[in-house]
């Protein structure tokens, strides 16, 4: 049974093409209100949805407070983006249960999952099945995930592990070249592969750095681009608008379309 936000999420992908996720990871900023402040003006911008969370030490009162802070001014979801069973607060709306799938470690494809899970349903937090893929560079959350990284050259082995995180029940998969990534965001040949592949929702995350490269991910067949590093470095309201924009386009020129049943 889907939830508020993942109803939420198709009708928007159905209505729009493409959404764009901000991603805020409190350790990122100097301060916790910085962090906070930085969400708001994602918010503002047009984002369809704010992530929260990192790959090392986001947890307890600090993600609590960000959290808390967060939602008094935004009316999109909040939802966790968790680095591990520590990531994980009541006061958002959902979260990213993921399985990371080019693991190495079975602690991160299903022992976290398990550990997780009695704490995650005694919060009554709703759970969006993500099938998370780590291409390289891969960045912190490939190190920490001890991922076999998929090759950037290599789109035919990221869109398998996409379709076999389908056909396992994951119902949206994730690609991620890791934070702020010098080479840039995956290649669009393999955004193609992989959209052309799937029919679940489909979100591109790491390295996406200007509004030209989100439209033309979401024109190659993502429905979602996820933004963190490029909002830290110039959260101006009109800059993310600018983001907004060009995801909307290319949501309108994209042929692949998720259909809500």
């Amino acid at each position: 049974m889907r939830g508020r936000v993942e109803r939420y999420l198709i009708e928007n992908f159905v209505e729009f093409g493409g959404l764009l996720f901000g991603v805020i990871d409190p350790l990122d900023y100097r301060s916790l209100d910085d962090a906070v402040e930085t969400a708001r003006r994602v918010y503002e911008g047009g984002a369809d949805v704010i992530l929260v969370g990192g790959s090392v030490g986001v947890q307890g009162e600090p993600l609590d407070y960000v959290v808390r802070e967060i939602k008094k001014d935004v009316d999109v979801p909040i939802v966790l983006f968790p680095g591990n069973i520590g990531t994980i607060t009541k006061y958002a709306d959902a979260l990213y249960f993921m399985s990371l799938l080019n693991s190495r470690n079975p602690y991160w494809i299903t022992r976290a999952q398990m550990l997780s899970a009695f704490l995650i349903k005694s919060l009554k937090l709703e759970v969006l099945p993500v099938g998370y893929i780590v291409v390289e560079p891969g960045g912190t959350v490939g190190h920490v995930g001890e991922a076999e990284l998929i090759p950037r050259d290599r789109p035919k082995i990221a869109s398998a592990y996409a379709l076999a995180g389908q056909f396992m029940g994951f119902r949206f998969i994730v690609t991620d070249a890791g934070s702020n990534p010098k080479e840039g965001h995956i290649p669009l040949e393999m955004v193609r592969e992989v959209a052309k592949t799937i029919e679940v929702p489909y979100i591109v995350a790491g390295g996406i750095r200007k509004p030209e490269e989100a439209e033309k991910i979401i024109e190659c067949g993502a429905d979602a681009v996820q933004i963190g590093t490029a909002f830290e470095m110039d959260n101006a309201v009109d800059r993310i608008e600018k983001f907004v924009r060009a995801v909307r386009e290319g949501g309108r020129r994209k042929k692949r379309k998720i259909t809500y049943e």
